[in-house]
Parts: C-alpha cells; sequence; structure tokens
C-alpha cells in the first residue's frame, strides 16, 4: 500500500504545502487541532523516529523550529505545540512532526492523555536506570 504522505511529497496527492526543501517537506493537516496546523516529513521515507538516520535529526528538527517560529509570527500565536508519535497514535506509517499554534483559552487541555505519578523516588529511580541502560 502506497504512503499518503510519500505521495504528498511526491506531488501525486494535493496538499497546501507550506515548506519544500531538499530535507524535508511540510503541509497543512488536512484535520486539523487548530487552524495553521502543519505536518513536517523528511523526504524520504521512515516509519518511526528511530528509523532517521542520526545525521538527518538535526536537519529535520531545525526546520521543525523554524515552522515553530513562523506558526507564531504568521499566525499571531503566542506559542506552537510540537509532538510527534511513534506507532502508536501515528495515524499515517510515515514519521511526521506536528506543529500547532497556540494560544490561551483555544480549547487544547494540555497533553491528550491522563497524567500517572511514580509511587515513590525509588520506583521513579529504577526506571531511569532502566531507560539509561537501554541507552
Amino acid at each position: 500500500m502506497a504512503c499518503v504522505f510519500c505521495e504528498i511529497v511526491a506531488g501525486r496527492r494535493p496538499a497546501h504545502v507550506v515548506l519544500d526543501d531538499e530535507i524535508a517537506f511540510a503541509f497543512l493537516d488536512a484535520r486539523p487541532l487548530l487552524k495553521g496546523h502543519t505536518l513536517l516529513v523528511p523526504r524520504q521515507h521512515y516509519e518511526t523516529f528511530a528509523d532517521v538516520p542520526g545525521d538527518l535529526v538535526g536537519p529535520l528538527f531545525e526546520r521543525a523550529q523554524r515552522l515553530s517560529r513562523a506558526v507564531e509570527e504568521a499566525l499571531g500565536a503566542a506559542g506552537s505545540f510540537v509532538a510527534m508519535n511513534n506507532r502508536v497514535s501515528q495515524s499515517v506509517p510515515h514519521l511526521h512532526v506536528h506543529v500547532v499554534p497556540r494560544n490561551r483559552g483555544d480549547g487544547l487541555r494540555g497533553f491528550f492523555w491522563p497524567r500517572t505519578r511514580y509511587a515513590d523516588d525509588a520506583e521513579a529511580a529504577e526506571y531511569a536506570a532502566r531507560l539509561r541502560g537501554a541507552l
């Protein structure tokens, strides 16, 4: 099955293009959280963040940073929400960074999932150790 985002990058599917260069492609989300919600994708197909080559991470996120500034400046937003999903909640299996303009009272409430707590500092330390071990 063809990747929808690869088809957009190739020009075979319409999109409202915001950025198009040798590294990345950005376009308005067809189902925006708020007007101006932009998706930034690497031109090459990578399914998840872990799949992106290390030498592409910096250039890709430089563009995310530029888009974050742009949505604030161009749309008069007080801030922006920059996020990415990996597999879970990733509606299109092509890495994409969401850049969403934000203003107080815009209807979005923090994160979209409930928060939790560690039972105590020992449990938090154990999680940190497990993550350090995986790195």
